[in-house]
């Protein structure tokens, strides 16, 4: 596995073995067990998985998710710390690296932020810069929905477009943040925004960002 992929996969078994299977999260509906159970379905189900961007597969997610939230909570966090199963596609170096790091990071902030007592970490320049390179490769197939021209910044002036159209709403913050914006956790994201009142309560009301 790569780097930041694995340092990102135990990062979020340690903090969903702290949290316990009842803790909030992020994710609209689910606690931590919810999430545990997803992070395994998808690396080790991919025929139920695939209900996750195919809505006639959504049944069988569904009924999936329901069988691993039933099993012990202490064993779907092994199954997260152990990674994917020996001929899993995400074995690859370069595929976990393109799908696991931001999903680890993200999932990870998911758990940390819904706390009471959450407090920032602190993440390394090339970390930061990693994170910007996949949101320059994804960010207008994850802004598709937004309401508003829609433009990322980092503070050292980096943009990137993630949808066209005006008006424009620039979101401005560290490339961690911007990513959790993008990816549906806006009420979380400590990012700036810049835009008259109108488009950013437009970008607010629309659809909701990320898949």
């Amino acid at each position: 596995m790569s780097t930041f992929a694995k340092r990102e996969r135990l990062l979020l078994a340690d903090l969903l073995e702290t949290a316990g299977p009842d803790a909030p999260t992020l994710c609209e509906g689910w606690l931590t067990l919810d999430l545990a159970a997803h992070v395994v379905v998808r690396e080790r189900r991919p025929d139920a998985a695939g209900g996750l961007l195919v809505k006639p597969l959504t049944s069988r997610l569904d009924r999936t998710m329901e069988e691993f939230a039933a099993k012990p909570y202490a064993e779907l966090i092994q199954l997260i710390r152990s990674g994917p199963p020996r001929f899993s596609p995400f074995n690859l170096k370069q595929l976990d690296e393109a799908s696991n790091t931001i999903e680890f990071y993200v999932h990870a902030e998911d758990v940390r932020r819904a706390q009471p007592d959450w407090t920032g970490r602190e993440l390394d320049p090339v970390f930061q810069d990693a994170l910007w390179s996949r949101l320059e490769r994804t960010a207008r197939l994850m802004g598709r929905g937004a309401t508003t021209g829609l433009v990322l910044r980092r503070p050292d002036g980096q943009t990137v477009v993630a949808h066209r159209g005006t008006p424009v709403v620039t979101v401005t913050g560290e490339p961690s943040e911007l990513v959790l914006f993008l990816y549906g956790r806006q009420k979380a994201a400590e990012v700036d925004l810049d835009g008259s009142a109108d488009a950013i309560a437009r970008l607010h009301a629309g659809k909701q960002l990320g898949i």
